[in-house]
């Protein structure tokens, strides 16, 4: 078996972990990451594309402030923008409860200087002609939008290539010891070895964590997603809900991609699909939100899978039992724009050993009663 000896060793090609290894070798670390199957091909290429700060956890806003700020020079960075537009996110409400949820998040937004345009159900109808009846409120944030996310991880790890990173596609890490900064791994023709080591693997970061003492519950989650035959443009805004159940927008193509609901999955092997009686509900609650969508053809569903986590926050920064091992995952369905911020995090975590992002809700030993 061939041995490779690296600074620092990843598992999980997703948009963390290929922005991590990006990070790290722009700082002049020797970094091999080790993918299962192709680099996004999980949760970060098949979600729906939200690059939204609106709506976010408060520990999570400052990442999500800092990652925007990435997205903004995305294509300076890496080489592409992943299609990224600023169209804005709408979230919208469907009932007057839904309605104060919207007026209680301004503060939290205000807090972290995420400026929001609240829409009473008057001026919603009037900017937003096309929106459903029993829409009642809606909230802006200007400086939220999409992207492709087929494109962002390949793009990523194209760059990390390009900076020295050692990125490898259909590697899967066969098994994985380590004590204090001292990790091995082994694929099928390869043992790999560092002081540190970064768990980005999403849904299987829950195998990697429990293996060092941390046990997270983490569960497999499929976002069932759709999109239409190409339609006239008009819908220009990322649309959410409150209760997130549906979500959609409308790409420069014309094609409106939405997603609500789960599929089903195989995580033992890495299997999933969309389910039609899921596809035809996120269809009827789009119908409520976008009435003209009635006549569209949807033309493709998918799925894949993703790591929810009972708070619906991640778990991320460096563990609890173990020094050198660091972990990010459990995104829970809203990782997509935080990725190339987390790999940022973690790269100072590993070199500078902090960074200036609080990191205390996202201990991965929460869940069990340990104290901070």
């Amino acid at each position: 078996m061939k041995r490779v000896d690296a600074d620092a060793l990843i598992v999980g090609g997703g948009g963390a972990g290929c922005s991590a290894a990006l990070h790290l070798a722009e700082r002049g670390s020797r970094v091999v990451l080790l993918e299962r199957g192709l680099v996004g091909s999980q949760a970060t290429g098949v979600n729906y594309g939200g690059v939204r700060q609106q709506g976010r956890h408060p520990a999570e806003l400052p990442i999500a402030r800092r990652s925007r700020v990435l997205w903004g020079r995305m294509k300076e960075w890496i080489g592409t923008d992943a299609e990224f537009r600023p169209t804005g996110h709408l979230k919208l409400a469907r009932s007057a409860a839904e309605e104060d949820d919207l007026v209680a998040y301004l503060d939290i937004a205000r807090q972290h200087e995420l400026p929001l345009k609240l829409f009473r159900r008057a001026e919603l109808h009037q900017d937003y002609p096309w929106l459903g009846s029993g829409v009642v409120a809606g909230s802006l944030a200007d400086d939220d939008g999409c992207a492709n996310p087929r494109l962002l991880a390949p793009a990523l790890a194209e760059a990390a290539r390009r900076a020295g990173a050692d990125i490898r596609e259909h590697s899967p890490a066969r098994s994985w010891t380590g004590r204090a900064h001292s990790f091995e791994i082994c694929t099928d023709d390869t043992q790999f070895t560092a002081p540190v080591l970064i768990n980005t693997a999403g849904f299987w970061g829950g195998a990697i964590a429990e293996s060092f003492g941390e046990p997270v519950p983490c569960t497999p989650l499929s976002p069932n997603m759709i999109v239409t035959e190409p339609l006239p443009y008009f819908i220009v805004p990322n649309l959410g809900v409150v209760g997130g159940d549906i979500y959609l927008r409308q790409t420069a193509r014309g094609n409106v991609v939405l997603g609500g609901g789960r599929g089903e999955y195989d995580a033992e092997r890495a299997w999933s699909r969309p389910l039609p009686e899921v596809t035809l509900a996120g269809m009827r609650r789009a119908l409520f939100l976008v009435p003209r969508l009635a006549q569209a053809q949807i033309i493709r569903t998918w799925t894949g899978i993703d790591g929810g986590l009972p708070d619906k926050i991640p778990v991320l920064g460096p563990s609890k039992t173990t020094p050198g091992l660091f972990h990010a995952f459990g995104f829970s369905g809203h990782g997509f724009q935080l990725g190339p911020a987390i790999g940022g995090i973690l790269a100072e975590l590993v070199i500078d050993g902090k960074t200036d992002i609080e990191l205390e809700a996202f201990r991965p030993d929460r869940f069990t009663g340990a104290a901070p």
